[in-house]
């Protein structure tokens, strides 16, 4: 019973993460709804992010930057799901 809240909770959490990504590649004009789900989300995941963050900084492709924070979290975040 624990163990289907844990894994209910890790997967709510990757899907809180995609959305924070798709939101991320639009344009949100400010007082739009979207901007207050994306500042929401925003709010959700970045006390997991930004630690990553600071131990793998985002990586530069030419004048671009790659961050490979959220990667690495839903991957561990399966992973732990799979442990259980």
């Amino acid at each position: 019973m624990v163990a289907r809240v844990i894994l209910w909770i890790i997967e709510f959490y990757v899907v809180v993460l995609l959305l924070r990504a798709v939101l991320s590649w639009f344009p949100l004009s400010p007082g739009s709804p979207l901007q207050t789900v994306n500042r929401t989300l925003e709010r959700v995941t970045e006390p997991v992010l930004a630690p990553v963050r600071r131990v793998l900084p985002p990586v530069r492709l030419g004048g671009t930057a790659i961050d490979l924070s959220m990667i690495v979290v839903i991957v561990v975040l399966e992973l732990v799901a799979s442990f259980i």
